[in-house]
């Protein structure tokens, strides 16, 4: 999830190293400061201790809200490097120079949520439960989700499902890319989730849509079918992860204002076509039938329980291959 702000300015921290070897065992009744309302508690945060992160192109200030957590400080600090190494091998860089990650209790285990910001620099704000465990922590999601938003202008919120959209899609597949999940998995869970985000009956595009399936899944399927259309106008050469670092690379990340327009055109413009663009055309304002069962056949996709099976005849299977490579390296189905 992600949240609009207004203005922006400058990031600050304080590097505690000692940080590193503790538990958290401040009062938990201190929550209250740092886990509500609408906005990043950006003054208290900088009152907080933090461990600074180096990762690709930038640093990561990473505070912890009073309150327990079970877990070792060290092992929060490995889990936000490992989602960080998802993202800077997606992007080839870090979206933002310096971002603060605040760490908020919760009772309970898992890590229950996160929220992004912009406004006064880049910002998160993660919910924990004092009793998640290593495991909970590989399993993850919400970081790297987290994480992708932050790679994107703040937009207008009726385009709400290109910002939930593209972190849905983008989040299994950067973790594919740096050897955090295997690629059929990913592929099964889209084959199951992505029918969430088909228009019903009455739909009038995405842009005018607040349902909550459309504005995340019917975005990850605006994602694949570009990432698709991408490959297929290109020779695969390329694909929506090149369109996303260009992006980046001209300044586009949570810390700015664009209009939509802007970022599809930048997006577009670095791979020389307009797929964003004329996709948008297709489905920003109107119903568009999508027949997703005939996309799998198409990259030889073929569910069977939590994994697939892969039909390497089929036309598109080169394609399915690639949208799980990092741009900058060849990997294979995994």
């Amino acid at each position: 999830m992600k949240r609009r702000g207004g203005w922006q300015t400058g990031i600050a921290a304080v590097t505690a190293a000692a940080l590193l070897t503790a538990s958290v065992t401040m009062r938990t009744e201190a929550q209250s400061e740092f886990s509500g309302g609408q906005g990043f508690p950006y003054n208290a945060f900088d009152r907080l201790p933090a461990i600074d992160i180096d990762v690709k192109g930038g640093v990561i200030h990473l505070a912890f809200a009073p309150g327990r957590i079970e877990l070792p400080n060290a092992t929060i600090v490995e889990w936000v490097t490992r989602s960080a190494k998802a993202i800077t091998t997606y992007y080839g860089r870090f979206p933002v120079k310096s971002a603060r990650i605040l760490i908020v209790p919760s009772n309970g285990a898992r890590v229950q949520g996160g929220t992004t910001w912009g406004y006064r620099g880049g910002a998160i704000r993660i919910v924990l439960g004092s009793n998640a465990n290593e495991d909970d922590l590989r399993r993850d999601w919400v970081m790297v989700h987290e994480m992708v938003h932050l790679a994107l202008p703040d937009i207008e919120e009726r385009y709400a499902w290109l910002s939930e959209g593209l972190a849905v899609y983008i989040e299994p597949i950067a973790r594919v890319q740096s050897g955090d999940l295997p690629a059929a998995g990913v592929w099964a869970a889209m084959i199951r989730d992505m029918p969430k985000g088909l228009p019903g009956l009455g739909d009038r595009g995405l842009d005018n849509t607040s349902a909550w399936g459309r504005k995340y899944w019917g975005g990850a399927i605006y994602c694949l079918l570009a990432d698709v259309e991408i490959r297929k106008r290109t020779g695969n050469r390329m694909g929506l992860q090149d369109a996303m670092r260009g992006v980046v690379a001209t300044g586009g990340s949570h810390e700015v204002d664009w209009p939509m327009t802007r970022v599809l055109s930048v997006a577009d413009t670095t791979i020389g076509l307009s797929v964003l663009e004329e996709l948008h055309a297709q489905m920003g304002s109107k119903f568009v039938y999508i027949d997703l069962d005939a996309l799998w056949r198409e990259l030889g996709l073929k569910s069977v329980g939590d994994t697939v099976e892969y039909d390497d005849t089929a036309p598109l299977s080169t394609l399915r291959s690639s949208v799980m490579e990092n741009a900058s390296k060849d990997h294979s189905d995994r």
